[in-house]
């Protein structure tokens, strides 16, 4: 798959600083004023704001590189749903990760049934392209229901205890949901999902390394 380099045309500031910044907040469960003062401490004067705008441009982008891989019909898929309140209201995060733990898609729903969980399964076939050798899922029985009717052909196991992949790949998000005190739109939740993969490995840095000591100038706008 051909993949354009990303653009930081009009960027004061080197991408390596960018990636870096970027990575902090989404690896760890810290606030943008935290990771601005982890930059200062490393010489780079950098707004928190500025920040923020970095991740939400940025951020989708580099956990689309970091885990961008070839499908494989000896693919596990494990899919979970995870209850989340956005303007105070309940929806459903329906999340599937392969057997390395990378996110394949996710969608927000308010619905946690047959219709909802076929969605899921939909969007996975028309985004893989393959369907995998087995699907493992909680006991939520609309998976089942779902998979008989998109793919009947693969194996299905339903057991919580089988299913951590899933769940653990949630940990992240709810950090993030804990330290922003819910979330308030649902770009606040797609900004902090979508990137989530830049949380699965501390190895998984969106660039080589950033400056131990760059004095950067007044914070850019962008």
């Amino acid at each position: 798959m051909n993949t354009s380099p990303i653009s930081y045309k009009r960027h004061r500031f080197p991408p390596q600083i960018i990636a870096h910044a970027v990575w902090l907040y989404f690896r760890f469960p810290l606030s943008l004023r935290l990771v601005e003062e982890l930059l200062l401490e490393r010489g780079m004067t950098v707004s928190y704001e500025t920040i923020r705008r970095w991740g939400k441009k940025f951020g989708p982008d580099y956990a689309r590189r970091l885990h961008r891989k070839r499908p494989s019909r000896n693919d596990v898929w494990h899919l979970d749903e995870v209850v989340i309140t956005i303007a105070g209201r309940k929806h459903w995060l329906w999340r599937a990760v392969d057997q390395d733990g990378y996110v394949l898609d996710e969608i927000v729903q308010n619905r946690r049934n047959t219709k909802a969980s076929r969605r899921l399964l939909t969007r996975l076939l028309k985004k893989q392209r393959i369907a995998p050798k087995r699907m493992i899922t909680d006991k939520l029985l609309s998976y089942g229901a779902a998979r008989r009717q998109v793919m009947p052909h693969v194996k299905h196991r339903s057991h919580k205890g089988l299913n951590n992949r899933a769940e653990n790949s949630h940990v992240p998000l709810r950090k993030r949901e804990r330290m922003m005190q819910g979330f308030r739109s649902p770009g606040g939740l797609r900004a902090s999902s979508l990137s989530s993969p830049l949380s699965v490995t501390s190895s998984s840095h969106p660039a080589h390394s950033a400056p131990h000591s760059k004095t950067a100038s007044t914070a850019s706008r962008r």
